[in-house]
C-alpha cells in the first residue's frame, strides 16, 4: 500500500511539473473579447443611469460587481469545457492552476471594497483605481503560462488604475474610468491570445 501511495503521489507531481511548463489554453479570445464588450456596456449603463455614483456609492458598486461575477462565470464555464477539450488529461492541473493564480487578487480586491465602502466611504472614489491594480497583479501573476506578450496586458491594467487613483476624486467613478480600461484591456487580451493561436498553428 506504501508503494502505491508513493506512485500516486509521484504521477501527481509529474503531472503537476507537467502542468506549470504547458502553456494555459483554456481562454478562448472571443469569450475575453465579450467580457470588454460587457464592460463598455455595464459603463454605458452607468453613464444612462446612474450620473452621480457619489451619491448612490451601493449601486454603482453593485453595477460593477454584477459585471464581475457575470464575466467570471462566462469565462470559468468556458474555461473548463475548453481545458477539457484541449488539455484532456491535465485539465484538471491546468484549471487548478489558473484559479490558483487570480484567486489571490480576486480575494483581495473584494475584501478592500468591502473595507472602504462600509469604513472609509469617503474614499471610494478610489475603488476603480484599486480593481485595476489588483486586476493587473493577477494578470501578471498568470504571465508564466500564457504567452508572453500578455504582460503587455497586465502593464496597461496597471497604467489605468494608477492613472484612475491620481484624479484624487469623485472623477475616478465615472463611467469610463472602468469602461474604458476594461473594455480595452480584454480586447487587447483577446487579440494576444488569437495572434498567438494562429502562430502557433502556422508553426504546425
Amino acid at each position: 500500500m506504501n508503494d502505491l501511495n508513493k506512485a500516486l503521489g509521484d504521477i501527481h507531481s509529474i503531472r503537476k511539473q507537467m502542468a506549470q511548463a504547458t502553456e494555459f489554453r483554456g481562454y478562448g479570445p472571443i469569450t475575453l473579447a465579450s467580457t470588454g464588450i460587457l464592460a463598455v456596456v455595464a459603463a454605458g449603463a452607468q453613464a444612462l443611469w446612474l450620473p452621480e455614483p457619489a451619491i448612490h456609492v451601493a449601486a454603482y458598486v453593485g453595477i460593477w460587481i454584477w459585471t464581475a461575477v457575470v464575466s467570471a462565470s462566462i469565462v470559468g464555464a468556458e474555461m473548463f469545457a475548453r481545458t477539457r477539450r484541449i488539455h484532456s488529461g491535465m485539465a484538471d492541473e491546468m484549471i487548478r492552476m489558473a484559479v490558483e493564480q487570480f484567486l489571490p487578487a480576486v480575494g483581495v480586491g473584494g475584501l478592500m471594497t468591502l473595507v472602504l465602502v462600509c469604513f472609509v466611504p469617503g474614499s471610494v472614489w478610489m475603488l476603480p483605481g484599486i480593481w485595476q491594480v489588483i486586476f493587473s497583479l493577477g494578470v501578471f501573476s498568470s504571465c508564466r503560462f500564457l504567452p508572453r506578450p500578455i504582460a503587455a496586458a497586465g502593464a496597461w491594467y496597471l497604467l489605468t488604475g494608477l492613472t484612475a487613483i491620481s484624479l484624487g476624486d469623485n472623477r475616478a467613478l465615472a463611467a469610463w474610468v472602468m469602461g474604458i480600461p476594461y473594455g480595452a484591456g480584454q480586447l487587447l487580451v483577446a487579440g494576444i491570445l488569437l495572434f498567438n493561436a494562429k502562430e502557433g498553428s502556422d508553426e504546425n
